[in-house]
């Protein structure tokens, strides 16, 4: 007899298949379940209707609509003054005793550290702090960490603390005040970091040591010529610096971080233009200021409440291209040790005497250089400077005369923008600082590297 093929179906895989259908019906197993091995024989039925989603869904939650939390934009930093503010400095090493001849010729006016046996020294730490406060208010600090009172070294003082407060939105003129440096000169101006020689002259400098004081100044320069100002200076030409075209200013007188010493004021004005002829940059300049200084004097010298202290000077600088000239002069009058003498007292000892009076002084420099690119790595610039000055020294005790005639040359090798070797050989004549103010002749090599930051 022959046997259904319906019988041979195994009836659990049949239970299976009725078991899934029904629990999809119900809503509690999904479609593709009942699909799980299939008759093979059966015909294809309609797919049982797909279960309703739950009523919690049919709209997303109201939270989900908003963005992710990581998504949002950060709160808006609060602005400071210290955001606008940046810094820079150099730091000079010197080592001056090769090849000395003489170990009383010092230079108490330049580096402190010539004669004597300072060995290395660093002749400069400065720090700079600079920005823009609000756009017609300019803030300048900068200090020195390479001070020294007595023997003392690495003191940190003042050399620029003042504001910049412009008159209009370029900045062509504005009204500087605080502590910065007076303009008088051209070498004067002229950043330490910038100038080839490693001491700035005695007769442009005797008139303002430490070439700062506290006053208000105005300055006035238009704007094209305030952008050849500062190409001078980041091109490494040795500019003088933006003390504007015209500068006018009151100051106390007595030089830099020193109180004012009597009720009168220096009144000072500068009028410097740099134009390009032919390819060259030329710069003309001169000024001049006049006032009363107070000296300070040794007990058995005699000297005025104060003494008249005027000055006049001319300025031309050719810039390095590759050639470059500089010469400078001023003359006037300033305090001036006169009579000077020797005694004995009851005792036997010796004693300094004499007078401070106003007379006459006079000097200057001039200065050939030539800015070298591509025969070492870097810039290398040659440069040789003849000097000369003759008159007292107001700033030093006593206002002592000096004479002197100085050689120096030598070269500076800015390897990389922040790194810089000076070497210089030096032969001079000059005044030393101290009593009995003998003069004292002698030669050196001086070397120097300089970090710029």
């Amino acid at each position: 007899m022959k046997e259904s093929t319906t019988s041979s179906r195994p009836p659990s895989r049949k239970l299976l298949c009725v078991l899934s259908a029904a629990l999809c019906q119900a809503g509690l197993a999904s479609p593709a379940l009942a699909q799980v091995a299939p008759d093979p024989e059966q015909a294809p039925t309609a797919a049982p209707p797909a279960p309703a989603p739950p009523e919690e869904s049919a709209a997303p939650p109201e939270e989900s609509a908003a963005p992710p939390e990581e998504s949002a934009a950060p709160p808006e930093k609060k602005a400071h003054f210290f955001d606008r503010i940046n810094v820079r400095g150099y730091t000079q090493f010197r080592y001056n005793e090769l090849a000395r001849s003489n170990e009383e010729l010092n230079n108490l006016q330049g580096d402190r550290a010539i004669g004597g046996h300072a060995g290395l020294s660093v002749r400069r730490a400065r720090l700079v702090l600079l920005g823009e406060m609000h756009p017609h208010i300019d803030l300048y600090l900068q200090t020195d960490f390479a001070a020294s009172a007595g023997d003392a070294l690495h003191f940190a003082q003042v050399r620029d603390w003042y504001f910049d407060i412009a008159l209009d939105s370029d900045k062509e003129f504005r009204f500087r005040v605080g502590q910065s440096k007076v303009p008088f000169g051209y070498e004067n101006m002229q950043s330490s970091q910038n100038r080839l020689p490693l001491d700035r002259s005695d007769a442009l400098n005797s008139a303002l040591s430490g070439e700062r004081d506290l006053g208000v100044f105005f300055y006035y320069a238009p704007a094209s010529v305030r952008r050849l100002f500062k190409h001078l200076t980041d091109s490494g030409l040795k500019g003088s610096g933006d003390y504007g075209m015209l500068g006018l200013g009151v100051f106390n007188g007595q030089t830099i971080n020193r109180a004012d010493a009597n009720a009168g004021k220096h009144v000072v004005a500068r009028i410097t233009y740099p134009f390009e002829l032919g390819g060259q940059i030329i710069e003309v300049g001169g000024g001049g200021y006049t006032g009363k200084v107070v000296v300070n004097t040794s007990e058995q010298v005699i000297a005025p409440d104060e003494v008249r202290d005027a000055r006049a000077a001319l300025a031309f600088a050719l810039y390095p291209q590759p050639f470059g000239l500089l010469a400078e002069y001023n003359i006037g009058t300033g305090p001036e040790l006169t009579d000077f003498g020797t005694s004995l007292d009851a005792a036997g000892a010796e004693v300094f005497s004499g007078t401070v009076r106003r007379r006459s002084l006079h000097g200057g420099f001039v200065l050939a250089s030539l800015r070298l690119a591509g025969l070492v790595p870097g810039v290398l610039t040659p440069y040789v400077r003849l000097a000369s000055y003759e008159g007292g020294k107001k700033h030093e005790t006593n206002a002592p005369r000096y004479s002197v005639r100085e050689l120096d040359a030598g070269f500076e090798w800015q390897f990389i923008k922040p790194l810089e070797l000076t070497a210089s050989y030096q032969e001079a004549r000059r005044t030393s600082g101290r009593i009995p103010y003998d003069r004292e002749s002698g030669k050196l090599v001086r070397l120097q590297l300089q970090v710029n930051y």
